[in-house]
């Protein structure tokens, strides 16, 4: 586990597997951090993982200014510390939040990018009033968890229908998602969703037609919403692959750690 400065800002990045023969850069989700891959880098000893905390999360540096947060910012932060990683080409791997970050990095640098794996993510919102519907929305979420409090914010948001497949995992896998849940600050999730929320991030809709690169699309099957999406994007990406894990629902890497592991292996060798 490392600190590195990255444009003025402390970001915490872990790094798993040091000598494996392929490198796979992990992207959390929203209320996420680096940990969530702590799994998958132990199940596959071979191939070396490297996790960030991405702003807003875990244990990287809070900016005082919402603006810092926004995805434009976050891909040239993710630049530079891939060119102080000394990273050349690389398999990108996202999830929801974590996976449309991704995807807006491989858009905006794709001869680093040696396949990107996208794990319940969407290219954003493709109408303006869909993107200031959500903006609102974001917003009023953005307030009420700086109001209330992240236990508060906690257990209404692992009881939202997104993650209601969730319920069925044993208890000490759902205490660990809620203790990385509760491990966040009040202003860092607030920052996340006003900076880089999918209702404020540009939409890479119309942009999916110019990716040449490999892409995998990875959705559980109860998550009927991304299985959606992901066949619309199927639909627009040259070099595209989808896989639909059965009885999984937006967290495949959580809910069935095994079978996403293995799907990731397979992809990469």
């Amino acid at each position: 586990m490392t600190k590195w400065m990255i444009r003025g800002l402390e970001t915490h990045v872990d790094i798993w597997n040091e000598d494996g023969e392929y490198t796979v850069v992990a992207l959390h989700g929203f209320t996420g951090s680096s940990a969530t891959w702590h799994n998958l880098a132990k199940t596959l000893p071979h191939i070396r993982v490297i996790a960030v905390d991405l702003i807003g999360h875990g244990q990287t540096a809070i900016p005082q200014h919402v603006q810092r947060f926004s995805m434009e910012e976050q891909l040239q932060d993710l630049e530079e510390l891939f060119c102080q990683l000394h990273l050349e080409k690389f398999t990108l791997l996202g999830y929801s939040m974590g996976g449309r970050i991704a995807l807006s990095y491989a858009i905006t640098y794709p001869d680093r990018i040696h396949r990107l794996i996208l794990e319940s993510a969407s290219p954003g919102l493709r109408t303006i009033e869909e993107q200031n519907e959500r903006c609102k929305r974001d917003e009023a979420l953005a307030q009420k968890i700086m109001t209330n409090g992240i236990l508060s914010f906690v257990n209404a948001w692992e009881n939202i229908p997104l993650f209601a497949s969730q319920q069925r995992l044993p208890k000490t896998v759902r205490e660990t998602i809620r203790e990385e849940r509760l491990s966040q600050k009040e202003e860092g999730l607030a920052g996340s969703l006003r900076g880089v929320g999918t209702g404020v991030q540009p939409s890479n809709w119309d942009r999916l037609a110019q990716l040449e690169i490999p892409v995998l699309l990875i959705t559980g099957s109860l998550d009927e919403k991304f299985c959606k999406i992901a066949l619309e994007m199927k639909a627009l990406l040259n070099t595209v692959k989808h896989l639909t894990v059965n009885d999984a629902g937006h967290a495949i890497h959580v809910e069935n750690p095994a079978e996403f592991a293995t799907i990731v292996e397979e992809y990469l060798t």
